[in-house]
């Protein structure tokens, strides 16, 4: 069975602090499990295979790590945080150790699900953060801040769905940081989910002028970065349409809030990203999901028999690709289902050739205020790479990743 991931589990309090033990015994057992055993019986079948292998490091222990409790420095870059990653380094060459020992033609792909920032809670304008909760350090956002304000700003009644309901009253926030607006628990009017670096707010009367009000309620908050809606809805300044970002589906989702993002100061700001975050983490732990250019670049490679060697590929890639390219290395037809599938790499493919790509930024009307929310995306074909969105000036990577004539270049609508 499995091992549990024991200390390195531990999230720690706003008293004390997270875990300083990255995930070492777990993925030990998961390396030997591949190693000694899966890896073995691909060998003795001589068949072609797919092997998966998922790092809970550095992720988990990122989310967890204890360094730098309720301060922002050194946030996700201390001393556990890079003992994560050599955990995760050191599997890695075990597995190709395994595959060179073994022999045989083997292509190895590694690749993140997104990128990492340490979690702020910070905020002058939250009237959440300006609360007393006996589990929050004072001055700072609860879980569930947005729930809170967004219920604070409607003056209604704010419950709790994680704990049977309850009437979320002064000095307390929502467990995790959901939360049910008006209404009743059976028909409220505003659902928020808390999500990490983002919020997703829902309103199941689809009311337009219920929309704006809340609209207006996050606009006003220093930690929000820009705001998405549904297409359906109709445009509201300040805000852009889901198909901008291609969200756009059969979701039931109206409103998408992007979390402010900034950077302490280092050379590279996307490796010393701060954001806003909805959770039950401290701020100066790790968090994602925000669409600051820190969370959305990844780290990708790739070597074997059908990849190139020594190159570095200039165009725009992403983890959507993954499929594709594995599929036409396998000589795989696999019938699309959606939009959202990625391309193939062939650019990194032996005799390859790139892509042309471009760069454009896509913006929405002011608000009453002059904000606005901009996405700048890259594109291949017909496939977008989304790399930072949010109102210019609270988001990291937003338009200072942009090549100069992209600030004049519109995106065309697909």
């Amino acid at each position: 069975m499995t091992p549990e991931r024991g200390e390195n589990e531990k999230r720690g309090t706003f008293q004390e602090q997270g875990t300083l033990e990255a995930n070492t015994l777990q993925q030990e057992y998961f390396v030997n499990v591949a190693t000694k055993v899966v890896l073995l019986l691909f060998k003795e079948r001589a068949k072609p295979f797919l092997l998966v292998f998922w790092s809970r490091d550095p992720d988990g222990t990122q989310h967890n790590q204890g360094d730098s409790l309720n301060r922002l420095l050194p946030g996700i870059n201390g001393p556990t945080s890079l003992a994560s990653i050599r955990n995760a380094d050191n599997n890695l060459a075990a597995l190709l150790a395994a595959l060179t020992t073994l022999g045989g033609t083997t292509n190895v792909i590694v690749a993140s699900d997104h990128g990492f920032s340490t979690i702020s809670k910070e905020s002058a304008t939250s009237f959440a953060a300006a609360q007393f909760y006996n589990d929050v350090k004072p001055n700072l956002l609860p879980p569930g801040f947005v729930a809170i304000d967004i219920a604070h700003g409607l003056e209604k009644a704010l419950l709790d769905p994680d704990a049977k309901y309850r009437e979320i009253s002064a000095g307390t926030h929502p467990s995790p940081g959901n939360g049910l607006i008006g209404g009743d628990k059976a028909h409220p009017e505003v659902v928020v989910a808390a999500n990490g670096g983002s919020d997703l707010v829902y309103l199941p009367s689809r009311d337009k002028m219920l929309v704006r009000r809340v609209v207006d309620i996050l606009a006003a908050e220093d930690y929000v970065s820009g705001l998405f809606i549904s297409d359906d809805l109709g445009p509201i300044p300040g805000t852009l349409p889901f198909s901008a970002i291609d969200l756009k589906g059969s979701a039931v989702t109206p409103i998408v809030v992007n979390f402010r993002s900034f950077s302490t100061g280092c050379g590279d700001p996307s490796t010393c990203t701060v954001e806003v975050a909805d959770t039950r983490l401290q701020q100066g732990q790790g968090m994602h999901g925000a669409f600051s250019r820190a969370d959305t670049i990844i780290v990708g490679g790739a070597t074997g028999p059908d990849f190139r060697k020594g190159f570095i590929d200039p165009a725009p890639t992403s983890n959507a690709d993954i499929g594709k390219t594995v599929a036409k290395i396998l000589n795989l037809h696999i019938r699309d289902t959606g939009r959202l599938v990625g391309r193939v790499l062939s650019e990194a493919m032996p005799n390859g050739r790139l892509p042309k790509w471009s760069t454009c930024i896509r913006e929405s009307e002011q608000d009453a205020t002059g904000r606005r929310t901009v996405v700048q995306i890259q594109q291949v074909a017909d496939t977008r790479y989304f790399d930072a969105a949010g109102y210019p000036g609270r988001t990291v990577g937003l338009c200072v990743f942009c090549v100069p004539e992209a600030k004049q270049r519109p995106c065309q609508p697909r």
